[in-house]
């Protein structure tokens, strides 16, 4: 073809249209490449520069040493080991599944539950997450000789909980356990995450803000496989505050030998400020089988376990409080003058009341009678008759101004408040009207009511101070750890009993001559003046027929009570023993208490009696006594 003929074709306009559509084909091309950039860096900016930053540097929580936790002496209850978790940054795994092959036959762990724990690291993006807690030294061997073929995978070392004397203690200690996601979500543990330990009972949940502590942070250099190469920045955590508590360890452990193969609870408490001296459950649990952790199955065999071990009977346990409640029918007799000391009642072993009969213990009776010898004697029919007088609301109203249907307010949680009956009471639970013959129980601790054993011991140290009751204390003073100085823990008095000095002296001394000649002779110390208070309280209602102890199925026998407090005149111990089953309670409580109330002055004199039997005592709580034995000796009290 000519080139004219090339020139006779040739459009313009054609030609600028093929331009023009190139161009703005080129224009949309760049437009489009210059928005996404733009999403890129103004939109996902921030998200990729972490995901570098990520993929370089990483930010690692130092987790604090729990607070520690000491009796009033200084021994050492709770402290801290060293513990090695096993922890995945999923970001850092390319094949999950290989992973979890690889772990569950180093670790001959069930490959399911590995992949249950890692699935859940995909909720916690670019932080380590732990798979498995407190790994055995053999594993940990086999997790680092193999750390090439275990990407992503890392070791944690975080200080653990131990429990120096094993179970003693451990209803009031408490445990720990892993947070769940109802406790992070509660708003209470802002400063916890998943998979941290945090108390679950006792002062190990109560106290949790206390011995928590405040996390440190490692900023730290990795690969791209997650290996660490250098670290960066180290910020310290803080530790927890140390507590130390109102008990002496060395009486928890005589009240919880005293206890052993019985199911029941002592508190003794200081009638001067409410500090508890000891309290002890039975049976008691190892605290330390938490800290390795426990399986679903061996978690099921405990909860459902016949003699409940958990459950800290000296403040969940509620039990008709039996003849130790005629302590308060006495008070009410009083301040109300339905009596008065020498008010004599007779009592010919049983009392009718319209179509009921209502026993004493003492099938013979015990004749005419005064208040004192009624207390003695913890005669029944003495105190039907003035529960009759006063009415159930009169009873009522002394019964909670005594501590009774109410927590006291001790900073352990899961306390009970027990029951105080009234006419309002019943008619609001059963929609019926109160009868007269429901009183009469309810006059000797029977029938509706309900307490405590820390509750009765709140009741015995009113009468051993003359009237004031204090809220409860376990915890002494907090230790702020690096020079945060030492909060000291106060009384606090609740209230005064509205009862008179010569109506409270005069139940006092009954309680005396309880011991001194009365149903509570077995809890007489030679040189010691001792008050107390017997209580037989009965399981199920018993007809004519009176069956002995062992002739009983276990579970149908009576509870056996014993309050006391002393010395008399100048109390420094005020002390409650519950034991379920037992029978009567001024032969199996009051021997308890007396031996408790022993052991408490022994201490107080460093006599060489305590010091003999102490590594005996020991033995039981620890494999190496000699050398707690030691420290037991020159231990020095901490608390005013």
């Amino acid at each position: 073809m000519k080139h004219s003929d090339l020139l006779d074709t040739y459009d313009p306009e054609e030609h600028r249209l093929r331009i023009s559509i190139f161009a703005i084909s080129m224009a949309v091309v760049v437009l489009l490449l210059l928005v996404h950039l733009w999403y890129l860096q103004i939109i996902k900016g921030q998200e990729y520069k972490h995901l570098s930053e990520n993929n370089r540097v990483r930010f690692l929580d130092v987790l604090p040493a729990r607070g520690l936790i000491l009796d009033r002496n200084g021994i050492l209850l709770a402290d801290n080991r060293p513990s090695y978790n096993l922890a995945v940054t999923l970001e850092d795994v390319p094949d999950p599944d290989a992973l979890v092959a690889n772990l569950s036959k180093i670790l001959d762990t069930p490959a399911t539950l590995l992949e249950e724990r890692i699935n859940k690291a995909r909720n916690v993006p670019f932080k380590s997450y732990r798979i498995k807690s407190d790994i055995q030294w053999d594993e940990l061997a086999k997790i680092e000789t193999n750390k090439l073929i275990l990407p992503g995978v890392s070791i944690e070392i975080e200080p653990r909980r131990n429990y120096v004397l094993k179970s003693a203690a451990s209803h009031m200690i408490g445990y720990l356990g892993e947070i769940t996601l109802p406790q992070l979500k509660s708003g209470r543990y802002t400063i916890n995450k998943p998979g941290d330990q945090v108390g679950k009972s006792g002062i190990e949940k109560e106290w949790q803000v206390s011995l928590n502590g405040q996390r440190g942070q490692r900023q730290i250099e990795v690969d791209a496989a997650g290996r660490e190469l250098k670290e960066l920045s180290h910020q310290d955590p803080t530790p927890g505050s140390n507590l130390y508590l109102t008990i002496d360890i060395r009486l928890q452990m005589v009240a919880e030998e005293a206890l052993r193969g019985n199911a029941g609870a002592i508190v003794a408490m200081d009638p001067r400020n409410g500090s508890i001296l000891a309290m002890a459950s039975s049976p008691a649990f190892d605290q330390n089988v938490f800290v390795r952790g426990l399986t679903s199955g061996e978690w099921k065999d405990l909860v459902n376990r016949s003699d409940h071990p958990l459950e800290n009977r000296a403040i969940q346990g509620q039990y008709p409080p039996g003849s130790t409640f005629k302590i308060i029918t006495a008070i009410a007799g009083l301040e109300k003058g339905v009596i008065t000391p020498d008010t004599r009642l007779s009592c010919s072993g049983s009392y009718a009341l319209g179509n009921g009969v209502y026993r004493c213990w003492r099938k013979g009776g015990h004749g005419s009678i005064n208040l004192h010898r009624a207390i003695v004697d913890s005669c029944d029919v003495y105190f039907y008759k003035v529960g009759q007088k006063l009415g159930v609301d009169n009873i009522a109203t002394y019964a909670r101004d005594l501590g009774l249907g109410q927590v006291t307010g001790i900073n352990l949680a899961n306390e009970k408040p027990g029951l105080v009956p009234d006419r309002e009471w019943k008619l609001r639970r059963f929609k019926e009207s109160w009868q007269k013959g429901e009183t009469l129980p309810v006059a000797i601790g029977q029938g509706f009511d309900l307490a405590t054993p820390l509750q009765m011991a709140q009741v015995i140290s009113a009468m051993a101070n003359k009237g004031i009751i204090y809220k409860p204390t376990v915890v002494a003073q907090i230790e702020k750890v690096g020079g945060g100085g030492v909060t000291k823990v106060a009384p606090e008095v609740l209230r005064h009993i509205d009862a008179s000095p010569r109506h409270i002296e005069a139940v006092r001394n009954g309680l005396l001559w309880v011991v001194e000649g009365g149903t509570g002779t077995r809890a007489k110390i030679p040189g010691i003046k001792v008050a107390g208070k017997t209580g037989t309280a009965q399981v199920i209602k018993i007809g004519k027929t009176r069956l002995k102890l062992q002739q009983l199925p276990y579970k149908y026998r009576d509870h056996a009570w014993f309050v006391a407090f002393a010395p008399y005149d100048s109390p420094e111990i005020a002390v409650s023993v519950l034991m379920e089953h037992a029978g009567h309670g001024g032969s199996t409580a009051g021997p308890i208490a007396k031996r408790v109330i022993e052991a408490f002055l022994a201490l107080k004199n460093n006599s060489k009696e305590w010091d003999q039997t102490l590594q005996t005592l020991l033995k039981n709580y620890t494999e190496d006594p000699g050398d707690l034995a030691n420290q037991f000796r020159e231990a020095r009290s901490h608390v005013d």
